[in-house]
């Protein structure tokens, strides 16, 4: 039976997962090992988010445990919603104002959220834990 026809299902969300989860991943380990929550939390006090302590951390978890959750296709349309509204928020929060263009713009911004709304809407693809998980729930 020819199933090559199947392998764009399968296969074609791993770039997406592997970029937008890495990418996530990058940034809240920055803001965890390299900014630390203090630094985090100054950095969206300046930018008026309230409650800033709260906040960063929400934030940096978040970020940690839904780039993971993205890269590894588990739980993925959980984690990219919420990775959505972090961009939201920090569209219009932080890069507004600077225009659509990098580096003070939200492009940057933009193109995460609608990736993560892709793999909201969408799911992890076939090759996945979200897969895995799904199969053999059905066996």
């Amino acid at each position: 039976m020819d199933t090559s026809w199947k392998l764009p299902e399968r296969w074609g969300m791993i770039p997406l997962r592997i970029v937008v989860g890495l990418v996530f991943l990058m940034h809240g380990g920055q803001k965890l090992f390299v900014f630390g929550l203090p630094g985090t939390e100054d950095i969206l006090a300046k930018i008026g988010i309230p409650i800033a302590p709260v906040a960063a951390a929400v934030l940096i978890l978040a970020e940690v445990a839904g780039g993971f959750a993205v890269l590894s296709g588990l739980f993925v349309r959980s984690a990219a919603l919420v990775l959505a509204v972090d961009m939201a928020v920090a569209i219009v929060a932080a890069r507004m104002q600077g225009g659509f263009f990098t580096p003070y713009g939200y492009e940057f911004e933009l193109t995460l959220l609608g990736a993560c709304l892709t793999l909201a809407a969408v799911g992890a693809g076939g090759a996945s834990l979200d897969d895995l998980l799904r199969r053999r729930k059905h066996e």
